[in-house]
């Protein structure tokens, strides 16, 4: 079975709930003045034909015989029937717990019950009951002896009469019921919307505080008013954002703090190690000159690839510092990809180590330096992690507006749980090697150089293994 679809929206189902609580109402007591009003009418019919009975036989009982014999108690029964008047009534009489005897053929309509209980009844009795779907009332009234009134009567009279024209009294009160409860469920919209409408006015004060804060203003506060819990809600929505502003002003300033310190420690270290690589070279042709003892050279040797280790380092935090600070720019300009690649591995010696699948003649408008940065990146990785005798393999294809450059090795790949992290700052292949040639900024930097020219970066597993990196670059809009 399909059911409807409730109502989505917050102020749709307040009203329905305020609707259905209206209507709820309305026909309760709808219902409860139309059974208070049908018991009522008909309590009034019994104790009016109760009465008039007793009236009639009051009157006329005097004159039956101490011994009545079934003609006096049909005379009796007639009179009686005579004085029936608009109720209708048939009776019939019962003396000593004989048969009936009626004025007529037609006995009137009796229920069993009635007639067993006032066999030994001191009192009147009455009983409802339908025939042919119509409603009939039954009642029995015992005439007593006046000097012993607690015994059974010997003489009982039993009447009963339609109460069609009283159904249609009761079928006019629950026409009026139920009319009078249309009116009432819909005059309960308006209340229902206005209710709605005042409860949901906060809501969407704190609904449109929080895109606010979201959206990174966190400065925004929600105006309070009022005791009910909606108000203590906007008061800790207040706090809340009081919190958030106050921890996000206290990490920027951190951030900033450490920032500027990398930033300025890189600065200050940058020319003591300049001064330190000159030496160094002076060092090393000393150490190659074979005029220094073994264990000095060696011991020269290491000093000279420390410090050309430390030198990169401080470049790659000083590069970093940059784009932290936003102040890395690109200088753009039109050239041929196949150029590009090609210095970017002669310059360092690669030629021999790489293959390369270049369209020839496929230009976009780059930065050069930066592309050169990236790609020394991507290819100093394959080759230091695939392997002695790895292949590395750059391929670049051109697609719609946009230039893919990847960077593959047949090396063991990069390992499930880094493949995340790659492109995190100081990751390295393997943490517990700590003696290693990379720093842990390159790819950083590299996808930070992807990002300034509005391209991306990234980093999947070979299906026959090693390592596939993917450098797409826009090949004519510029940075982004």
């Amino acid at each position: 079975m399909i059911r409807p679809p409730l109502p989505r929206g917050l102020r749709a189902q307040l009203v329905l709930v305020f609707l259905l609580v209206s209507v709820l109402s309305a026909l309760t007591a709808a219902t409860f003045t139309f059974r208070q009003g049908r018991t009522a009418i008909v309590e009034r019919v019994q104790a009016d034909a109760l009465q008039e009975l007793r009236v009639h036989l009051v009157s006329r009982a005097p004159d039956l015989p101490a011994d009545p014999a079934a003609a006096d108690l049909r005379t009796l029964a007639l009179q009686l029937d005579r004085a029936a008047g608009p109720r209708g009534w048939r009776t019939a009489l019962s003396y000593r717990g004989g048969p009936l005897v009626t004025a007529g053929a037609q006995a009137p309509l009796l229920p069993a019950p009635l007639r067993a209980r006032a066999v030994s009844a001191t009192t009147a009795l009455a009983q409802r009951f339908h025939r042919d779907r119509t409603p009939w009332l039954a009642v029995a009234l015992p005439v007593t002896a006046a000097a012993r009134p607690h015994d059974p009567a010997p003489l009982v009279v039993y009447a009963s009469f339609s109460l069609a024209s009283q159904q249609q009294d009761v079928d006019t009160l629950a026409a009026a019921a139920r009319a009078g409860a249309l009116p009432v469920a819909l005059a309960s919209i308006v209340p229902a919307l206005l209710a709605a409408r005042r409860l949901l006015r906060p809501v969407r004060r704190l609904r449109a505080a929080a895109e606010q804060v979201a959206g990174g203003s966190l400065d925004t506060r929600v105006r309070v008013t009022g005791d009910d819990e909606l108000a203590d809600l906007g008061r800790t929505f207040n706090t809340m954002a009081a919190t958030l502003q106050s921890d996000a002003a206290a990490l920027r300033a951190m951030e900033a703090r450490a920032r500027r310190f990398a930033a300025d420690v890189s600065h200050e270290l940058r020319t003591p190690l300049a001064a330190m690589s000159a030496v160094t070279e002076v060092l090393d042709a000393d150490a190659g000159s074979g005029r220094l003892a073994p264990l000095t050279a060696e011991a020269l040797h290491l000093v000279s690839d420390e410090t050309r280790k430390l030198t990169r380092l401080v470049e790659d935090l000083i590069e970093v510092s940059r784009f932290d600070a936003g102040a890395a720019v690109l200088h753009l300009d039109e050239v041929d990809l196949g150029e590009l690649i090609a210095k970017t591995l002669a310059l360092r010696h690669w030629h021999d180590r790489v293959r390369t699948e270049v369209p020839p003649g496929l230009r976009a408008r780059l930065d050069p330096r930066r592309v050169d940065v990236v790609l020394a990146n991507l290819v100093g990785n394959a080759l230091r992690h695939g392997g002695p005798a790895a292949s590395v393999l750059i391929q670049v294809r051109a697609e719609a507006g946009e230039i893919v450059i990847t960077v593959s090795d047949d090396g063991p790949g990069i390992p499930a749980g880094l493949l995340p992290h790659v492109f995190d700052r100081f990751t390295k292949a393997d943490a517990a090697r700590t003696r290693t040639e990379g720093s842990g900024l390159g790819l950083a930097i590299a996808a930070e150089n992807a990002r300034l020219h509005g391209g991306t970066l990234t980093a999947a597993g070979a299906p026959g293994g090693g390592a596939v990196l993917t450098l797409t670059l826009p090949r004519a809009e510029g940075p982004r």
